[in-house]
């Protein structure tokens, strides 16, 4: 069972095209920042270089908890599939909540785990993703891991989550293919805030279309 993780690797330029969170977005001549129903500019989270572009991931953080960015039919958050080729940093708005107070580099790391090697005291099956995060770069002594160090991962499959909160394509309609988890970040100082839930990426690769949700 193999996860790649994407782990915390120092402070990073904010308009680097290598994985981060935080920074300024990249993207296509052209674009406008994205803005939630409440009329406020969406705060920009990631850059996520995947095998056939980037994804771009904003959320609402202007009155947090009445702004559904964890609802993957919201206004209140947006995720772009841009191609790779002609990305610039984009202009970012005077108003809003919209940079996090933090860059961060990401690096990618494939882990092999069992999942009967997890502590599993509540004998809940874990999933692939969850024994890697719980694993990290744990000492012998230890039960868990630097668990704090991991931003997230990219591809394999989603983390508890039921078939009926996968999103559907607005284009196509056809089931969006999951393309990374995200987590709030390495401090809470700069982290995004996702209530304390863990963030989900999905994109429909035809379409090129993207959404996010949280749970």
């Amino acid at each position: 069972m193999k996860t790649t993780l994407m782990i915390y690797d120092g402070p990073a330029p904010a308009d680097s095209d290598a994985p981060r969170t935080g920074g300024v977005p990249l993207a296509p001549a052209g674009f406008d920042w994205p803005l939630c129903g409440c009329g406020g500019p969406l705060q920009f989270f990631a850059h996520l270089p995947v095998e056939d572009g980037v994804l771009s991931v904003f959320l609402c953080q202007n009155d947090p908890g009445v702004c559904e960015f964890w609802d993957a039919g919201s206004s209140a958050n947006r995720v772009f599939l841009f191609p790779r080729e002609e990305l610039r940093p984009v202009a970012v708005p005077e108003a809003g909540l919209t940079l996090l107070p933090a860059t961060s580099a990401i690096r990618t790391h494939v882990v092999t785990l069992d999942p009967e090697e997890a502590d599993d005291d509540e004998d809940i099956e874990l999933g692939a993703y969850d024994v890697a995060r719980q694993g990290w770069n744990r000492e012998p002594a230890e039960r868990f891991g630097k668990q704090r160090e991991v931003l997230g991962s990219l591809g394999g499959s989603p983390s508890y989550l039921e078939d009926d909160r996968l999103p559907a394509c607005p284009s196509c309609t056809g089931t969006m293919e999951f393309a990374a988890h995200l987590e709030e970040g390495i401090a809470r100082e700069t982290a995004m805030n996702l209530g304390g839930q863990l963030g989900y990426v999905f994109v429909c690769r035809t379409c090129r279309k993207g959404s996010f949700l949280t749970d």
